[in-house]
């Protein structure tokens, strides 16, 4: 894969759930924290718990083929003002042009369900510009650093000088230069460069391309590799975490296992029943690695509950400051992390933008930039029963390491610095008709549901009081009857007189008198 380190196959629906290996007693399902069922009760799990599950008769699973929600990368470019400046060792100033929003489209193919409770696919990817929504055309000029010209320059420093010679009259035989000037559409999608088809020529293993270089052009109209995943149909514990990728359990880019690991989901969805416990971990095959979001805030998204998740200071720490980072070195400066094992040993690093939540001596180097966590950091929103994004906003910068190199003479003077190249941020959000059907069926039935049981039990005790009133009031009537029989023996005498004298005959003589009212 080229140098594309956008987030996209794998931080949106951006940016899992860690298996439960030891549920905690009393949960009313396997696998389901207490806390979790206690909040969203027994219906609610039921309803989840079906229609979470990657497969072809439940809910979600049409959702998880086909992501409806809208997605939008907007990239933002670092325009150089003083190339020439820079050349001659003074500070880098940029100013920041975009976004240019593209639309972007996702769909799974080769989807394959294997015997180990696996499913695998390939995740398409395709971009459309937005002009509408964007702050600028991809006819736009920008001057960036020439990534090709200052890497090779990097790759060669320990290189002998004979060889550096050479390199710069092929430079200069070539036009190549330290800084470019290309349009928006050359940089995100590739352009033609002779130095591509010379280096390839004579260092055929250098880089990974052939064709165009551009930021983006792996990306367009591409995979994100082959994931394997547990459907979560035999064993809901570990729902969507990857198995593998491109047939592999863990990578070979840095310098520790646990660096190495393939952890959490694929990016797209993630267990359900969260709590404020849970964190968010995912693999980017973009990043070359595992990445772990941590829960901040509750909220609500339209009407439905969330679990807001960012990253955590620690993400692009050096080895210095976060320990178990230090198989991600050699490190520099706190706060970004070097991708170059992965990307063909370019000096490039990945950061938050304008280096937010890094060294601030990172910041301080290059003027006109201005870190701040409202428009630079990124945040998830998840429904927390059933573990789909609701709305997210996943922001990364791509930076370049640039030097003097002596015997390369376009380097110039050039002070040590980590120059941002470009950063992107990549949202969507549940809307529309999805968002109603989401609503009504993973939200609303099993809230239905969860008030239903209660419904059900008190409609039982009401039918279950019924007989019980009903014979108590039978035997009340049959005690008071009884209560009748028992007064007075003369009444009783009295009464039983009247009788035997209505069933006698009457004396010949005896005048009857006229009863009246």
């Amino acid at each position: 894969m080229g140098p594309s380190l956008t987030s996209s196959s794998s931080l949106l629906p951006p940016l899992g759930l860690l298996p439960i290996e030891n549920p905690p007693p009393g949960s009313p399902f396997p696998d389901v924290p207490v806390e979790s069922a206690a909040q969203a009760g027994t219906g609610q799990l039921f309803w989840s718990r079906v229609n979470v599950r990657i497969d072809p008769s439940s809910l979600s699973f049409n959702m998880w083929k086909e992501i409806p929600i809208p997605f939008y990368l907007s990239v933002y470019f670092f325009d150089v003002i003083n190339p020439r400046d820079i050349l001659q060792g003074q500070r880098p100033q940029v100013r920041e042009r975009g976004p240019y929003v593209y639309r972007e489209f996702r769909h799974k193919s080769n989807i394959t369900f294997n015997d180990n409770d696996t499913v695998s696919f390939l995740e398409y990817r395709s971009f459309q510009f937005q002009p509408d929504k964007s702050r600028g055309l991809e006819s736009d000029n920008i001057v960036m650093p020439n990534i090709l010209v200052l890497s090779a320059a990097m790759m060669m420093e320990n290189g002998p000088m004979s060889l550096k010679l050479i390199m710069t009259l092929a430079f200069s035989t070539l036009g190549e230069r330290a800084f470019m000037n290309r349009t928006v559409s050359e940089i995100m999608w590739g352009y033609e460069d002779p130095l591509i088809h010379l280096i390839n020529k004579y260092f055929p293993n250098m880089f990974p391309f052939k064709g165009k270089f551009g930021l983006f052009a792996e990306l367009n109209n591409s995979d994100s590799g082959l994931f394997t995943v547990f459907t979560g149909v035999k064993n809901f514990s570990r729902i969507h975490l990857v198995d593998k990728w491109n047939g592999v359990s863990k990578v070979n880019f840095w310098h520790s296992d646990q660096c190495n690991m393939i952890n959490g989901t694929s990016g797209q969805m993630w267990a359900p029943f969260m709590t404020p416990e849970s964190s968010l971990e995912f693999y980017s095959p973009e990043a070359c690695r595992s990445m772990k979001l941590i829960y901040k805030e509750q909220g609500v998204f339209e009407g439905i509950p969330t679990f807001r998740f960012v990253a955590p200071n620690t993400l692009f720490a050096n080895g210095s400051v976060y320990p178990p980072n230090e198989g991600f070195c050699p490190c520099r400066e706190s706060g970004i992390q070097n991708v170059s094992t992965c990307r063909f040993n370019a000096p490039l690093f990945l950061s938050h933008p304008h280096f937010y939540n890094a060294d601030p001596v990172l910041a301080e180097a290059v003027s006109g930039l201005h870190p701040n966590p409202e428009e630079h950091s990124l945040f998830l929103d998840i429904h927390p029963v059933t573990g789909i994004p609701m709305n997210c906003s996943v922001k990364l910068q791509l930076s370049l390491y640039i030097k003097s190199v002596k015997g390369i003479g376009q380097t110039g003077k050039i002070e040590p610095v980590i120059l941002p190249l470009m950063w992107f941020g990549e949202s969507g959000a549940m809307e529309g008709e999805t968002l109603q059907t989401f609503y009504t069926q993973l939200v609303l039935m099993p809230k239905v549901l969860h008030y239903a049981q209660y419904v059900l039990l008190a409609l039982g005790c009401v039918l279950l009081l019924i007989p019980i009133v009903y014979q108590i009031r039978s035997q009340e009537k049959c005690y008071l009857f009884w209560s009748s029989s028992k007064k007075g023996s003369k009444d009783k005498e009295a009464i039983q007189a009247y009788s035997e004298s209505l069933m006698t005959s009457a004396p010949k003589g005896t005048v009857l008198q006229e009863a009246r009212l």
